[in-house]
């Protein structure tokens, strides 16, 4: 008797793909105040006081900004963050998820 032979090809594939990006979008409301979202900034984003307070006054001057731009996985959990936070401290702070253009 004799044994078959069994040959395994292993093909390997090189061409490693960029994560796909994210916009992190935070929009205004009437409720959350401006300085919640000014330490969001900061605390989760690590932002300087000043580059989160001209986050914060473009959210609330044009209704809506692009806080952060990160691959989804990080993106969706700096969102969960912050809006867990928000609804802690009793704002409706809204975070939305784009891919990046």
């Amino acid at each position: 008797m004799s044994e078959a032979e069994t040959k395994i090809k292993v093909e390997i594939n090189e061409h490693l793909r960029e994560p796909s990006l994210f916009k992190i979008i935070y929009v205004n409301d009437n409720e959350t105040s401006m300085e919640f979202v000014v330490e969001s900034l900061i605390e989760i984003f690590d932002y300087a006081p000043t580059t989160a307070e001209n986050l914060t006054v473009k959210v609330h001057e044009e209704g809506s900004a692009i806080v952060a731009v990160m691959p989804f996985e990080m993106a969706e959990q700096k969102g969960i963050e912050v809006t867990v936070s928000a609804r802690s401290a009793g704002y409706p702070l809204q975070v939305k998820l784009e891919p990046e253009a």
